[in-house]
C-alpha cells in the first residue's frame, strides 16, 4: 500500500507541475471562513481583522455588510474603498488573508481511507482524494472515475484517467464545503437487497460501496415505504459465521458516521423494512434520505 500511496503523490505531483503557468498564478479567490485584514490608512478604528461569514459577506464598522466571497483580493478591496466613499474622503484600504477557511468533505469509495476530512477552502478533487490516501487500488491500467457533488447540486463525473495520467486540469473538480466524493472501483459485486424497496434483488456494486449505495441501487421511492433507520445488513464474519447488525441510514447520512454505513462485501444480505404508520421516518426524513442516496444513481 505504501507503493501504492507513493505513487499517487508523484502523480498529483506531476499534474501540479506541468499545470500551465498562468493556471498557478491566478489570483487568490476569497472563500467563506477566510480570516481577512483590512486596514484603512489613518483609521486606526477601521482597521481590523474580519471572518468572511457562510453566505460570502464581512461585518465593516461603517458600511456594514460587504459581500467578499468569489472575488479576488484586489476585487475586494476596491469594493470596500468604494463603500468607504460615502463616509471618508479617498479612503486608501488594503487587504489581506491572513489564514485561509477551513472546509470538509467526504470521500467514499475505492481510496485507502475514507472518511470526512477537513481541507482547505479552496480545495479541488486531488486534494480530497490526497486526504484519503490516494487510490486504494492498482494504477496499472485505466483509472477509475470520480463523482463529486456539492452543497447537494446535481452530481458531476470527473475522469481521473484524463486529470493524472493526461495533465487534464479542467477534471479537477472544485469542492464546497460539505461536499462528498466517491471514486467508483474498477471491481464490482454483487448483494441482495430484500424489503421495501423498489426493485428487490441482486444489486450490482463496485468495490468499496456502503450500504447506501445498495439502498439508493435498489430504490426507495416514496412508494416503497422504506424505513431507513431500521435496516439489517447479513455479512460472514472472519470465522465464516453470518452476523447480522441493525444501522439508522438517516443518522449515517445526516452526521457522515460510516461507522453506520458499512462498506459491503460480496455476497451480503441487505433487509429493508417497510416503516409503520406515524414511526421515526417523517416525510423529512426521507426527503433528506432520498437526496442523499441519489448521488449513488
Amino acid at each position: 500500500m505504501k507503493r501504492v500511496f507513493s505513487l499517487w503523490a508523484i502523480v498529483v505531483a506531476l499534474v501540479w507541475f506541468t499545470c500551465p503557468a498562468s493556471a498557478q498564478d491566478l489570483p487568490y479567490i476569497i472563500h467563506p471562513g477566510d480570516q481577512i485584514l483590512v486596514s484603512v490608512y489613518g483609521e486606526t478604528a477601521l482597521t481590523q481583522t474580519v471572518n468572511v461569514l457562510p453566505d460570502g459577506y464581512v461585518d465593516l464598522p461603517l458600511v456594514g455588510r460587504v459581500r467578499l466571497a468569489g472575488k479576488t483580493t484586489e476585487v475586494a478591496r476596491r469594493d470596500v474603498a468604494r463603500a468607504l466613499m460615502q463616509y471618508i474622503r479617498k479612503p486608501v484600504v488594503s487587504l489581506e488573508i491572513v489564514t485561509q477557511g477551513q472546509m470538509t468533505a467526504l470521500v467514499l469509495g475505492d481510496v485507502k481511507t475514507p472518511g470526512k476530512y477537513s481541507l482547505r477552502s479552496t480545495a479541488k478533487l486531488s486534494d480530497a482524494i490526497a486526504a484519503a490516501g490516494g487510490l486504494d487500488g492498482s494504477l496499472v491500467g485505466a483509472l477509475p472515475v470520480a463523482r463529486v457533488q456539492n452543497d447537494g447540486a446535481a452530481v458531476r463525473t470527473a475522469s481521473l484517467e484524463a486529470l493524472l495520467r493526461d495533465g487534464d486540469t479542467t477534471q479537477d473538480l472544485p469542492l464546497r464545503d460539505g461536499a462528498v466524493v466517491y471514486v467508483q472501483s474498477r471491481q464490482t459485486i454483487s448483494v441482495d437487497v430484500i424489503g421495501a424497496v423498489d426493485h428487490p434483488g441482486e444489486v450490482q456494486l463496485h468495490d468499496g460501496d456502503r450500504l447506501s449505495a445498495a439502498i439508493a441501487k435498489a430504490g426507495n421511492s416514496a412508494g416503497a415505504q422504506s424505513d431507513l433507520s431500521h435496516v439489517y445488513l447479513r455479512q460472514k464474519s472472519a470465522n465464516g459465521a453470518d452476523v447480522t447488525a441493525e444501522y439508522d441510514m438517516y443518522r449515517a447520512l445526516e452526521h457522515g458516521e460510516l461507522a453506520g454505513d458499512p462498506k459491503l462485501n460480496n455476497g451480503d444480505l441487505v433487509y429493508v423494512p417497510q416503516s409503520r404508520k406515524g414511526g421515526s421516518n417523517g416525510s423529512g426524513v426521507l426527503n433528506f434520505l432520498r437526496a442523499v442516496l441519489g448521488f449513488w444513481i
